[in-house]
């Protein structure tokens, strides 16, 4: 396997796992599990970060001058990294939300 391939699987298995994280911290808030919620956020924030640094690496390759050629495999890559950014902003607003509604039903 290409070293461009390796990092681009590298990049979508961290940023899957990310994403089940932040679904899982959606799935805990809207228990009222708010400490396990923020934990699997920072669990996909760590899982994030993974795929992040092989993200930087490559770009660092290129800005070296190591050609990289583009391909499907590490455009999805990519299009996989911001849909998994996208659900930890979501995650975090609605976790959030659902912090103010349950404290709103205590009342």
């Amino acid at each position: 396997m290409e070293k461009l391939e390796l990092v681009s699987f590298q990049i979508i298995s961290s940023v899957g796992m990310a994403k089940s994280s932040y679904i899982e911290a959606i799935q805990e808030a809207k228990k009222g599990n708010f400490e396990k919620a923020k934990a699997c956020i920072n669990e996909g924030k760590n899982s994030f970060a993974q795929a992040h640094k092989a993200h930087s690496e490559l770009i660092q390759s290129e800005a070296s001058g190591e050609g990289i050629n583009p391909t499907l495999l590490l455009l999805h890559a990519e299009d996989q990294m911001m849909s998994a950014e996208t659900c930890k902003i979501l995650a975090e607003e609605l976790i959030e939300n659902y912090e103010r509604i349950i404290a709103l039903e205590k009342r």
